[in-house]
Protein backbone atom coordinates (compact mmCIF):
# COMPACT_ATOMS: atom_id res chain seq x y z
CA UNK A 1 0.00 0.00 0.00
CA UNK A 2 1.33 3.89 -0.74
CA UNK A 3 2.79 5.64 2.14
CA UNK A 4 0.12 8.17 1.40
CA UNK A 5 -2.99 5.82 1.22
CA UNK A 6 -1.89 4.63 4.74
CA UNK A 7 -3.45 7.82 5.98
CA UNK A 8 -6.71 7.24 4.81
CA UNK A 9 -6.60 3.25 5.84
CA UNK A 10 -5.81 0.21 7.28
CA UNK A 11 -5.48 -2.99 6.12
CA UNK A 12 -7.14 -5.45 7.94
CA UNK A 13 -8.50 -9.23 8.28
CA UNK A 14 -11.42 -11.37 8.07
CA UNK A 15 -12.37 -14.54 8.56
CA UNK A 16 -12.83 -16.67 5.54
CA UNK A 17 -10.19 -14.41 3.64
CA UNK A 18 -7.91 -16.83 0.98
CA UNK A 19 -5.13 -16.20 -1.21
CA UNK A 20 -5.33 -17.08 -4.47
CA UNK A 21 -2.73 -16.36 -7.44
CA UNK A 22 -1.00 -14.18 -5.13
CA UNK A 23 -3.76 -12.00 -4.01
CA UNK A 24 -5.81 -11.49 -0.87
CA UNK A 25 -9.48 -11.93 -1.15
CA UNK A 26 -11.34 -9.70 -0.16
CA UNK A 27 -8.76 -7.00 0.89
CA UNK A 28 -10.27 -5.57 4.04
CA UNK A 29 -9.83 -1.64 4.53
CA UNK A 30 -10.61 -0.09 7.54
CA UNK A 31 -10.45 3.44 9.15
CA UNK A 32 -6.84 4.18 9.80
CA UNK A 33 -7.89 5.35 13.57
CA UNK A 34 -11.16 5.51 15.22
CA UNK A 35 -11.99 9.24 14.99
CA UNK A 36 -11.89 8.84 11.54
CA UNK A 37 -14.36 5.59 10.67
CA UNK A 38 -17.46 8.24 10.20
CA UNK A 39 -18.95 7.74 7.11
CA UNK A 40 -18.13 11.83 6.23
CA UNK A 41 -14.02 10.17 6.44
CA UNK A 42 -14.70 7.73 4.60
CA UNK A 43 -16.32 9.14 1.60
CA UNK A 44 -13.91 12.02 2.02
CA UNK A 45 -10.90 8.75 1.51
CA UNK A 46 -12.73 7.32 -1.53
CA UNK A 47 -12.72 10.85 -3.25
CA UNK A 48 -9.13 11.34 -2.48
CA UNK A 49 -8.12 7.82 -3.79
CA UNK A 50 -10.30 7.10 -6.52
CA UNK A 51 -7.31 5.98 -8.66
CA UNK A 52 -5.54 3.75 -6.38
CA UNK A 53 -8.93 2.23 -4.95
CA UNK A 54 -9.94 0.90 -8.62
CA UNK A 55 -6.80 -0.50 -9.10
CA UNK A 56 -7.32 -2.51 -5.71
CA UNK A 57 -10.45 -3.73 -6.57
CA UNK A 58 -8.62 -4.94 -9.85
CA UNK A 59 -5.70 -6.08 -8.26
CA UNK A 60 -7.88 -8.22 -5.44
CA UNK A 61 -11.47 -8.76 -7.24
CA UNK A 62 -13.16 -8.19 -3.74
CA UNK A 63 -12.42 -5.03 -1.55
CA UNK A 64 -14.27 -5.03 2.10
CA UNK A 65 -14.66 -1.48 3.82
CA UNK A 66 -15.05 -2.92 7.02
CA UNK A 67 -15.71 -0.66 10.48
CA UNK A 68 -16.87 2.41 9.21
CA UNK A 69 -20.02 3.38 10.36
CA UNK A 70 -22.45 3.27 7.60
CA UNK A 71 -25.83 3.59 8.59
CA UNK A 72 -28.06 3.49 5.83
CA UNK A 73 -28.65 3.94 2.27
CA UNK A 74 -28.33 7.59 2.19
CA UNK A 75 -24.82 7.15 3.58
CA UNK A 76 -23.83 4.64 0.90
CA UNK A 77 -25.62 6.32 -1.95
CA UNK A 78 -22.88 8.85 -1.04
CA UNK A 79 -20.17 6.44 -0.80
CA UNK A 80 -20.90 4.77 -4.31
CA UNK A 81 -21.18 8.34 -5.67
CA UNK A 82 -17.42 9.08 -4.49
CA UNK A 83 -16.01 6.69 -6.63
CA UNK A 84 -16.83 8.25 -10.00
CA UNK A 85 -18.50 5.08 -11.78
CA UNK A 86 -21.47 5.64 -13.74
CA UNK A 87 -24.85 4.25 -12.45
CA UNK A 88 -25.93 1.21 -14.81
CA UNK A 89 -29.99 0.12 -14.31
CA UNK A 90 -30.62 -3.79 -12.79
CA UNK A 91 -31.82 -5.99 -15.42
CA UNK A 92 -32.78 -9.63 -14.58
CA UNK A 93 -35.05 -11.63 -13.01
CA UNK A 94 -34.20 -10.70 -9.20
CA UNK A 95 -37.31 -8.75 -7.18
CA UNK A 96 -35.59 -5.70 -6.15
CA UNK A 97 -37.28 -2.51 -4.90
CA UNK A 98 -35.64 0.88 -5.48
CA UNK A 99 -34.21 2.44 -2.17
CA UNK A 100 -32.59 5.80 -3.06
CA UNK A 101 -30.89 7.25 -6.13
CA UNK A 102 -28.81 4.55 -6.90
CA UNK A 103 -29.35 2.04 -3.79
CA UNK A 104 -32.02 -1.29 -4.56
CA UNK A 105 -32.24 -4.23 -2.64
CA UNK A 106 -30.75 -6.96 -3.10
CA UNK A 107 -32.73 -10.18 -3.98
CA UNK A 108 -35.77 -9.91 -2.46
CA UNK A 109 -36.71 -13.83 -3.01
CA UNK A 110 -36.84 -15.96 -0.17
CA UNK A 111 -34.21 -16.48 2.24
CA UNK A 112 -34.48 -19.77 2.94
CA UNK A 113 -33.04 -20.25 -1.07
CA UNK A 114 -29.26 -20.58 -2.20
CA UNK A 115 -29.05 -17.67 -5.05
CA UNK A 116 -26.66 -19.10 -7.34
CA UNK A 117 -23.27 -18.19 -8.53
CA UNK A 118 -23.50 -15.68 -11.42
CA UNK A 119 -21.58 -12.28 -12.41
CA UNK A 120 -24.23 -9.83 -12.39
CA UNK A 121 -26.46 -9.46 -15.86
CA UNK A 122 -23.95 -11.99 -17.50
CA UNK A 123 -26.54 -12.49 -20.16
CA UNK A 124 -26.64 -9.05 -21.39
CA UNK A 125 -24.20 -7.50 -23.83
CA UNK A 126 -23.89 -4.77 -21.27
CA UNK A 127 -22.52 -6.05 -17.99
CA UNK A 128 -21.49 -4.17 -14.68
CA UNK A 129 -18.02 -3.48 -13.90
CA UNK A 130 -18.53 -3.27 -10.40
CA UNK A 131 -21.13 -4.38 -8.08
CA UNK A 132 -21.26 -2.97 -4.50
CA UNK A 133 -23.03 -4.44 -1.43
CA UNK A 134 -23.87 -2.41 1.94
CA UNK A 135 -24.85 -4.46 5.06
CA UNK A 136 -27.43 -2.80 6.71
CA UNK A 137 -29.15 -5.40 8.97
CA UNK A 138 -26.63 -8.69 9.29
CA UNK A 139 -28.32 -11.94 10.04
CA UNK A 140 -28.32 -14.01 13.13
CA UNK A 141 -27.45 -16.85 11.12
CA UNK A 142 -26.37 -17.61 7.65
CA UNK A 143 -26.86 -15.70 4.51
CA UNK A 144 -23.27 -14.81 3.56
CA UNK A 145 -22.32 -13.17 -0.10
CA UNK A 146 -19.93 -15.87 -0.80
CA UNK A 147 -17.90 -15.01 -4.35
CA UNK A 148 -15.76 -17.19 -6.53
CA UNK A 149 -12.75 -16.42 -8.50
CA UNK A 150 -13.85 -16.79 -12.03
CA UNK A 151 -10.55 -17.81 -13.52
CA UNK A 152 -10.12 -20.62 -11.32
CA UNK A 153 -13.47 -22.38 -12.71
CA UNK A 154 -12.57 -22.20 -15.79
CA UNK A 155 -9.17 -23.64 -14.87
CA UNK A 156 -10.66 -26.81 -13.00
CA UNK A 157 -13.35 -27.42 -15.63
CA UNK A 158 -10.36 -27.57 -18.20
CA UNK A 159 -8.25 -29.84 -16.29
CA UNK A 160 -11.66 -32.34 -15.48
CA UNK A 161 -13.58 -31.69 -19.02
CA UNK A 162 -10.88 -30.46 -21.38
CA UNK A 163 -13.20 -31.12 -24.83
CA UNK A 164 -16.84 -30.76 -23.20
CA UNK A 165 -15.26 -27.21 -22.64
CA UNK A 166 -13.86 -26.86 -25.96
CA UNK A 167 -17.07 -27.74 -27.29
CA UNK A 168 -18.87 -25.27 -25.43
CA UNK A 169 -16.53 -22.75 -26.31
CA UNK A 170 -16.63 -23.39 -30.26
CA UNK A 171 -20.39 -23.41 -30.40
CA UNK A 172 -21.61 -20.76 -27.76
CA UNK A 173 -24.41 -21.09 -25.39
CA UNK A 174 -27.89 -20.43 -25.97
CA UNK A 175 -30.39 -19.42 -22.52
CA UNK A 176 -33.99 -19.23 -22.83
CA UNK A 177 -35.85 -17.72 -19.32
CA UNK A 178 -39.41 -17.10 -18.53
CA UNK A 179 -40.69 -13.36 -17.12
CA UNK A 180 -44.04 -14.32 -14.87
CA UNK A 181 -46.80 -11.55 -15.86
CA UNK A 182 -46.30 -9.40 -12.70
CA UNK A 183 -43.92 -9.80 -9.64
CA UNK A 184 -44.01 -12.96 -7.78
CA UNK A 185 -41.65 -12.14 -4.50
CA UNK A 186 -42.17 -15.68 -3.26
CA UNK A 187 -39.56 -16.74 -5.99
CA UNK A 188 -35.93 -15.84 -6.02
CA UNK A 189 -36.49 -15.22 -9.61
CA UNK A 190 -40.14 -14.15 -9.86
CA UNK A 191 -39.41 -10.54 -11.46
CA UNK A 192 -42.34 -9.48 -14.01
CA UNK A 193 -41.59 -8.81 -17.42
CA UNK A 194 -42.92 -5.25 -16.43
CA UNK A 195 -40.71 -4.11 -13.46
CA UNK A 196 -37.49 -5.94 -15.08
CA UNK A 197 -37.79 -3.94 -18.54
CA UNK A 198 -38.95 -1.16 -17.21
CA UNK A 199 -42.81 -0.74 -19.21
CA UNK A 200 -46.29 -1.90 -19.07
CA UNK A 201 -46.24 -1.75 -22.87
CA UNK A 202 -45.71 -5.17 -24.25
CA UNK A 203 -44.84 -3.61 -27.77
CA UNK A 204 -42.13 -1.37 -26.19
CA UNK A 205 -40.91 -4.33 -23.58
CA UNK A 206 -40.29 -6.32 -27.04
CA UNK A 207 -38.13 -3.29 -27.74
CA UNK A 208 -36.33 -3.22 -25.62
CA UNK A 209 -35.62 -6.95 -25.12
CA UNK A 210 -34.90 -7.28 -28.85
CA UNK A 211 -32.41 -3.77 -28.52
CA UNK A 212 -30.20 -6.27 -26.07
CA UNK A 213 -29.95 -8.95 -28.61
CA UNK A 214 -32.43 -11.24 -27.34
CA UNK A 215 -35.66 -12.83 -29.23
CA UNK A 216 -39.15 -12.99 -27.71
CA UNK A 217 -41.65 -15.44 -26.78
CA UNK A 218 -45.17 -14.25 -25.57
CA UNK A 219 -47.07 -16.74 -23.47
CA UNK A 220 -50.94 -17.78 -23.40
CA UNK A 221 -50.68 -16.90 -19.64
CA UNK A 222 -49.19 -13.53 -20.11
CA UNK A 223 -45.62 -14.35 -19.36
CA UNK A 224 -42.85 -13.51 -21.83
CA UNK A 225 -40.35 -15.81 -22.56
CA UNK A 226 -36.45 -14.51 -23.68
CA UNK A 227 -33.69 -16.47 -25.98
CA UNK A 228 -30.47 -15.42 -25.93
CA UNK A 229 -27.99 -16.81 -28.53
CA UNK A 230 -25.72 -17.05 -28.88
CA UNK A 231 -23.75 -16.03 -25.91
CA UNK A 232 -19.92 -16.84 -24.76
CA UNK A 233 -18.65 -19.59 -22.45
CA UNK A 234 -16.00 -17.49 -21.01
CA UNK A 235 -14.01 -14.13 -21.70
CA UNK A 236 -11.27 -12.53 -21.19
CA UNK A 237 -10.75 -8.88 -19.86
CA UNK A 238 -8.45 -6.35 -19.98
CA UNK A 239 -6.29 -5.74 -17.07
CA UNK A 240 -6.66 -8.92 -15.09
CA UNK A 241 -3.56 -10.69 -15.93
CA UNK A 242 -5.27 -12.42 -19.10
CA UNK A 243 -7.30 -14.61 -17.04
CA UNK A 244 -9.94 -16.86 -18.85
CA UNK A 245 -13.10 -16.06 -16.88
CA UNK A 246 -16.18 -18.58 -16.41
CA UNK A 247 -18.56 -15.84 -17.86
CA UNK A 248 -21.80 -17.89 -17.95
CA UNK A 249 -24.93 -18.99 -16.08
CA UNK A 250 -24.61 -22.40 -17.14
CA UNK A 251 -25.47 -24.29 -13.77
CA UNK A 252 -27.70 -21.28 -12.70
CA UNK A 253 -29.99 -22.14 -15.79
CA UNK A 254 -29.62 -25.34 -17.16
CA UNK A 255 -32.36 -27.91 -16.21
CA UNK A 256 -34.57 -25.55 -14.49
CA UNK A 257 -38.38 -25.31 -14.54
CA UNK A 258 -38.31 -21.65 -15.91
CA UNK A 259 -34.75 -21.77 -17.84
CA UNK A 260 -32.53 -23.47 -19.68
CA UNK A 261 -28.79 -23.67 -21.11
CA UNK A 262 -28.19 -25.74 -23.92
CA UNK A 263 -25.19 -25.08 -26.26
CA UNK A 264 -25.93 -22.74 -29.24
CA UNK A 265 -27.09 -25.32 -32.07
CA UNK A 266 -29.25 -27.06 -29.08
CA UNK A 267 -26.83 -29.65 -28.39
CA UNK A 268 -27.19 -30.49 -24.59
CA UNK A 269 -24.90 -30.16 -21.98
CA UNK A 270 -24.24 -33.16 -20.19
CA UNK A 271 -25.82 -33.23 -16.56
CA UNK A 272 -22.78 -34.36 -14.86
CA UNK A 273 -20.86 -32.00 -16.21
CA UNK A 274 -23.14 -28.99 -15.07
CA UNK A 275 -23.25 -30.83 -11.99
CA UNK A 276 -19.78 -31.12 -11.46
CA UNK A 277 -19.44 -27.58 -12.07
CA UNK A 278 -21.90 -26.09 -9.43
CA UNK A 279 -19.70 -28.40 -6.99
CA UNK A 280 -16.05 -26.14 -8.44
CA UNK A 281 -18.13 -22.86 -7.94
CA UNK A 282 -18.80 -24.25 -4.15
CA UNK A 283 -15.35 -25.66 -3.51
CA UNK A 284 -13.62 -22.45 -5.15
CA UNK A 285 -16.02 -20.21 -2.97
CA UNK A 286 -14.42 -17.54 -0.44
CA UNK A 287 -17.31 -16.24 2.03
CA UNK A 288 -17.40 -14.25 5.51
CA UNK A 289 -19.78 -13.33 8.24
CA UNK A 290 -21.86 -10.02 7.49
CA UNK A 291 -21.11 -7.30 10.10
CA UNK A 292 -23.57 -3.72 10.28
CA UNK A 293 -22.12 -0.86 7.83
CA UNK A 294 -19.83 -3.46 5.81
CA UNK A 295 -19.54 -2.14 2.36
CA UNK A 296 -18.23 -4.64 -0.05
CA UNK A 297 -17.00 -4.30 -3.77
CA UNK A 298 -17.48 -7.08 -5.93
CA UNK A 299 -14.70 -6.57 -9.73
CA UNK A 300 -17.74 -8.02 -12.00
CA UNK A 301 -15.83 -9.00 -14.64
CA UNK A 302 -13.32 -11.74 -12.41
CA UNK A 303 -16.04 -12.73 -9.68
CA UNK A 304 -19.52 -14.75 -9.19
CA UNK A 305 -21.36 -14.26 -6.49
CA UNK A 306 -24.44 -15.74 -4.71
CA UNK A 307 -26.38 -15.51 -1.31
CA UNK A 308 -26.24 -18.39 1.39
CA UNK A 309 -29.71 -19.40 2.88
CA UNK A 310 -30.41 -17.17 5.97
CA UNK A 311 -32.64 -16.74 9.01
CA UNK A 312 -34.67 -13.38 9.05
CA UNK A 313 -33.91 -10.65 9.21
CA UNK A 314 -31.20 -9.69 6.73
CA UNK A 315 -31.39 -6.33 4.81
CA UNK A 316 -28.37 -6.07 2.49
CA UNK A 317 -28.68 -3.23 -0.26
CA UNK A 318 -26.90 -2.98 -3.78
CA UNK A 319 -25.91 -0.85 -6.42
CA UNK A 320 -24.30 -1.60 -9.77
CA UNK A 321 -22.04 0.40 -11.67
CA UNK A 322 -20.01 0.92 -15.15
Amino acid sequence: MEASTDKDFKIGECQGQKVVDGEVMPLVLLPPEPARGDAGSLVAALKKNREWFDQMIIKNSAVLLRGFDVKNAEDFNEIVEACGWEDIRYIGPAPRTHIYKRIWTANEGPLSEFIYYHHEMVLFKENPKKVILFCEVPPPEGGETPFVPSFRVTERMLEEFPEEVEEMEKKGLMYTFTAPSSNNTSSMRGRGWQDAFGTPDPAEAERRVKAMGMDVEWLPDGGLKTIICPRPLTRVFEGRKERRMWYNTVVGMHGKEISSATMADGTEIPDHVVKRCGEILDEESIQFKWEKGDVLFFDNMALLHGRRPSLPPRKVLVATCK
